[in-house]
């Protein structure tokens, strides 16, 4: 039996619900959003210019997005971070005149933590880091998505191809990019209680940091794993290998997974109040490299990278994971 949310909550409650529910069904509103404007003759002149400009000529999400400030401070992002709740924890001052690449692990499901943190001022990511000016990114499909591919541009999320992070990275002092670098095989492997990652295979950020003198900084999200529940395929079924092709194909997969309601406990697409603790660690100060980066130089950077995020798991675990049902692994 479902256990059914009291029909008296604080006011405060709800609205952490409402906000947390906003963006789970963001792709889904601006979808509805715009085919109930196609059902308006008078409109589809626009609607036509609008679909030809994206296709043909918006270069926005390959140009660091189009950021609206005010609603990246939106009250609701707030509300949001106190849902779970969220709390940022910061180990070293960033030095604005540079450029960073943080490197957000885990996946997880949604990737929750990311958004709350680089892409709202939820957790007042700029007043605990002056002068840095963060862009998430995601995959260019999101931005195939009428209305959807404005509402995450206007929080400063860009397209993660190569030319997009190079183009923030050299956009000036200050601006940086956030990678949820496990993309979306690490999300076959958010099981609650753990902290499976996938690390070992994904140079990209780190050629980048090297190639545009970049410096890294590792972000662990403890509990982001614990957001939903996980139902796992065998790597040998027909469910794990349609999950890889759409992988393979489209860029992102499809998790079985369940979490909670907005009126029930127990079944739903929204996450689980449980506290999730972003670590954003120490910079790795990289030296830009002349030419193209040697092999020695990418392995000797991913090893400093993969022991600074063990390192970070190593000083909080037994603080903000104290649930957990194994330790950090990188496997694969």
């Amino acid at each position: 039996m479902p256990i059914f949310a009291p029909l008296r909550l604080p006011i405060k409650r709800r609205l952490q619900t409402g906000a947390v529910l906003l963006w789970v069904s963001a792709i889904a509103i601006c979808t509805m959003t715009f085919f109930y404007l196609c059902t308006f003759k008078y409109l589809w002149p626009l609607v036509i210019m609008y679909l030809l400009w994206i296709l043909m000529f918006d270069q926005a999400p390959e140009k660091g997005g189009r950021r609206v400030q005010w609603l990246r401070n939106w009250r609701t992002w707030t509300n949001f971070a106190g849902y779970f709740p969220m709390q940022l924890i910061k180990e070293a001052d960033l030095d604005p005149t540079k450029n960073y690449i943080f490197g957000y692990h885990p996946h997880g499901i949604i990737s929750m933590g990311a958004f709350c943190t680089f892409a709202t001022e939820g957790l007042n990511f700029s007043k605990r880091f002056p002068g840095i000016r963060p862009h998430l990114l995601t995959l260019s499909s999101n931005f195939n998505i009428p209305l959807y591919r404005d509402y995450i541009m206007a929080h400063g999320c860009a397209s993660v191809a190569k030319e997009s992070c190079e183009y923030v990275l050299n956009s000036g002092p200050g601006n940086s990019i956030a990678i949820v670098v496990g993309g979306a095989q690490e999300s076959l492997a958010a099981k609650p209680g753990t902290l499976d990652l996938t690390l070992k295979k994904r140079m990209g950020f780190i050629k980048l940091a090297l190639v545009n003198g970049a410096s890294l900084v590792p972000t662990v999200a403890f509990g982001e794993n614990d957001l939903y529940e996980l139902y796992s395929a065998n790597h040998k079924s027909k469910t794990y290998q349609l999950q890889q092709l759409l992988k393979r194909v489209a860029g992102f997969t499809a998790p079985i997974f369940n979490g909670r309601g907005v009126f029930n406990y127990e079944f739903g697409l929204l996450p689980r109040r449980k506290p999730v603790y972003i670590v954003i660690g120490k910079p790795i100060h990289v030296k830009k490299a002349e030419g193209s980066p040697t092999t020695e130089q990418l392995e000797e950077l991913q090893k400093k990278y993969i022991d600074e995020v063990l390192e970070i798991w190593e000083r909080y675990k037994d603080k903000y994971a104290v649930g957990r049902t194994q330790e950090l692994r990188i496997i694969e």
